[in-house]
């Protein structure tokens, strides 16, 4: 860090700040000085863009409003179109520091946590008609249960902003509707032609779309474990109040990188007997989410390192897949099981419950600090020459794993 920055980092208020961050040069002396800016002054920033905290932004708005308020903070669009790589560290380095503080980072995590505003345009048309047909995800209420089916069938699921957004709206309709007791995750039949007709769960990250560059921090790897994936394990935010629902998985075929992932939020998991689950994001050469604070309480720190570091592959028949799959049926079997799934869930006193385990598996604060770490490390690795090589090969001749639209 250079003098300058070191003389800058003593308080010396928000009006200098926007002044010097205005002409700070590109680089790593600049990237010190808004890392130094925003450990500084991160409350008061936040303070003032949510206008004492009654605001609640989302993260496309928060990074928009902190662009245009605080100039050279955050980068703003002509910015990011311009260096990618250099404007998501940019904005990791400054959600790091909203994250890192309690009552920023605590504001900010509950805001997310609101419905989305396109699920509140569909809460009405989906609570008369039980029915709403999203680009990649199909939602349907039957019997008093939400059965939420990912409907990318020509390619296995695979997860891009467009899926983001609309497992994002269907979880929170789940969580709207007060005639669901229970929400259901399941693949939909594909179309691919290397499964045709054969139920997929998810075949993870897009690999595709990560190598055409249409894979952002804030707008698929945030907005991934801090919308949907977070709502599955806490639930809603809605004037005050949670509302969260029991969630079962049925894992046909596989569950890879964020197929897996999903599997670490949800109360009950199905797997047909030839599943198998695993997170190769290491292979890929970036984090796999939250799965690094879920997966070793569930399995272990030996078992952690085994699949996140090594890609072990955890099939669905082997003694240890007991920690992520709680019942394995033949494929024929599956419908039943998740009727009997929902009968057990839907009982009065389960949400209750829930919400007490989760208060003691995952407690708001260490989501916050994990989370806070994440964005800053995944920022980084996104755009490693390493990880851009990489996925290069697998998007275009796919792996062993999958077809190379998803494997990630």
């Amino acid at each position: 860090m250079s003098l300058d920055t070191q003389t800058f980092c003593e308080p010396a208020g928000l009006v200098a700040g926007r002044l010097r961050l205005r002409d700070t040069p590109i680089g790593w002396a600049g990237r010190d000085f808004r890392a130094c800016f925003a450990r500084s002054f991160v409350e008061p920033v936040y303070e003032e863009l949510t206008q004492g905290y009654v605001r609640s932004l989302r993260l496309d708005e928060l990074l928009f409003e902190a662009s245009q308020v605080f100039p050279g903070l955050v980068p703003d669009a002509s910015s990011h179109a311009a260096d990618p790589a250099g404007a998501e560290l940019d904005q990791a380095i400054f959600l790091h520091g909203v994250l890192r503080s309690p009552r920023a980072g605590r504001h900010l995590l509950r805001s997310l946590q609101a419905p989305s505003p396109r699920a509140l345009m569909l809460q009405h048309e989906f609570e008369n008609n039980g029915r709403v047909e999203l680009a990649s995800v199909t939602l349907e209420r039957r019997d008093g249960v939400g059965y939420l089916t990912f409907s990318a069938g020509d390619r296995l699921n695979a997860e891009d902003e467009q899926q983001v957004v609309d497992f994002e709206t269907a979880v929170d309709l789940v969580l709207l509707d007060d005639q669901i007791r229970v929400g259901v995750l399941r693949g939909g039949v594909m179309t691919h032609p290397r499964y045709q007709g054969r139920r997929v769960f998810s075949a993870g990250i897009n690999l595709k779309a990560l190598n055409a560059g249409r894979i952002t921090l804030a707008g698929f790897l945030l907005r991934r474990e801090l919308g949907p994936l977070r709502k599955l394990m806490a639930g809603l935010q809605l004037g005050g109040v949670t509302r969260e629902k029991p969630w079962i998985a049925a894992v046909d075929g596989f569950a890879i990188g964020g197929g897996m992932q999903i599997l670490l939020t949800v109360d009950h998991v199905i797997a047909e007997s030839g599943a198998y689950a695993s997170l190769p994001a290491a292979k890929e050469g970036i984090v796999p989410g939250v799965a690094a604070l879920r997966l070793p309480k569930v399995g272990g720190p030996r078992l952690a390192r085994q699949v996140i570091l090594a890609g072990r592959r955890i099939e669905a028949t082997e003694p240890t897949a007991a920690v992520i799959f709680d019942e394995v049926v033949e494929p024929s079997a599956m419908d039943e099981a998740i009727a009997r799934a929902v009968s057990r869930l839907a009982a009065p006193a389960v949400v209750a419950n829930r919400r007490m385990l989760g208060l003691a598996i995952e407690p708001e604060d260490e989501f916050r600090l994990f989370m806070a770490e994440f964005a800053y490390e995944q920022a980084q690795r996104i755009h490693a020459p390493d990880v851009l090589a990489k996925v290069g090969r697998f998007a275009g001749k796919g792996s062993k794993e999958g077809p190379g639209d998803g494997d990630g």
